[in-house]
């Protein structure tokens, strides 16, 4: 345990918990990141985060869903809203992390680590705040002015559009990714999921190995009409995959995906 501007940070395995103090400052938080005692796959946060950024402007993702997105990643500066299921989050954050980038998650206690490291996220490069509380706007500013990605709920209550702009915002300063776990206004995309079928237990018994979700992009620019693909999350060795026969990612069409609502995992 130490204490810093996010107060006491704990080590679960390799993945990073810190519990945010009552502070507005944000001064210095790269070079506090960097001292944390679960952050010891590098040096310091502040280099890995800088190699990183200096890498490209466009990080990668996994092949299944690299056509729903503008240059076939996640744009820096970009706010992408992700809405219908976590697990779709996660492996947004997958092969970013797997290929060196920093990533944290703000505000979502319940986050399935096991789950995550299935989907390919490198948990020794993935840092929680849980509970951020009224500290969610200095934390998340803080966060986004040091990391490549940051993933987190969107704010509620008075002023929470006002807020929401603001971290998009800073995200864009930055040079960051901002990737909001619902609808986040102003986000440049949001990619909606909803599960056709799970497989696994067609003959009575077993075990459901595979989920078929179709995901729908809608954004701005060349995602003004809504972009398609049908996926599996989780495929059959836990990351995301493509199904034999799946919708095309260029099928694009004017008629919305079926409402959405939030699905475990």
């Amino acid at each position: 345990m130490s204490e810093g501007l996010f107060g006491a940070e704990s080590n679960e395995g390799s993945v990073t918990r810190i519990r945010p103090e009552r502070t507005g400052a944000s001064r210095g938080t790269v070079a506090r990141l960097a001292a944390l005692p679960g952050v010891s796959t590098a040096s310091a946060v502040a280099d890995a985060a800088e190699h990183a950024k200096a890498a490209g402007q466009v990080l990668p993702v996994a092949p299944a869903l690299a056509g729903l997105l503008p240059r076939e990643g996640l744009r820096r500066g970009s706010t992408v809203a992700v809405r219908g299921s976590t697990s779709l989050l996660l492996a947004l954050l997958a092969e970013a992390t797997a290929r060196g980038s920093w990533a944290a998650v703000v505000g979502v206690p319940g986050l399935g680590l096991v789950a995550a490291e299935e989907l390919g996220v490198e948990l020794a490069r993935l840092a929680l705040v849980p509970h951020p509380g009224a500290e969610f706007p200095a934390v998340t500013a803080a966060l986004l002015d040091g990391l490549d990605l940051v993933a987190a709920r969107p704010p509620a209550g008075p002023g929470s559009e006002t807020l929401a702009r603001r971290l998009s915002a800073r995200a864009r300063q930055r040079g960051s990714v901002l990737l909001s776990l619902g609808a986040w206004p102003g986000a440049e995309v949001e990619l909606r999921c909803r599960t056709v079928r799970w497989t696994g237990t067609e003959d009575g018994h077993g075990h459901l190995r595979e989920r078929e979700v179709v995901v729908e992009a809608r954004g701005r620019a060349a995602l003004a009409r809504p972009v398609r693909a049908t996926v599996l999350l989780p495929g059959p060795k836990g990351v995301v995959g493509v199904p034999d026969t799946a919708l095309p990612t260029t099928s694009r069409s004017a008629a919305p995906v079926a409402p959405v609502r939030e699905v475990a995992g």
